[in-house]
């Protein structure tokens, strides 16, 4: 989701398919990183009540895969908001541009 694919939105609905799939995509990415931190947290919690020196020791790595993972969650979840508003912003230009050309409100006398 480097921004690739939302270049030129305000197309039209040309676009909206490829943007929905982005979308789609970009939340199918988080939820399998939310999944995974689920599993995580739940070793690095028996690995903790376990006590065991060997357990104890795989934390390290297993907190630091997590936060890691949550980094990415981040990083996605900004993405998706950046994404969202130049979405928002280009769909307002094309909105307020052309769509009220040659139309004039008639008041009531």
């Amino acid at each position: 989701m480097e921004g690739d694919s939302f270049s030129g939105l305000g197309n039209g609905a040309q676009n909206d398919g490829r943007v929905l799939q982005t979308f789609r995509k970009s939340f199918v990415q988080v939820q399998n990183i939310l999944d995974q931190n689920r599993l995580l947290i739940r070793e690095i919690n028996q690995n903790h009540e376990s006590k065991i020196p060997d357990n104890l020791s795989r934390n390290v790595g297993l907190i630091r895969e997590l936060n890691n993972n949550i980094k990415q969650v981040v990083d996605l979840y900004g993405d998706l908001s950046g994404n969202f508003s130049k979405i928002m912003d280009a769909s307002s230009e094309d909105n307020s541009s052309g769509s009220r050309t040659g139309h004039k409100r008639i008041r009531p006398a």
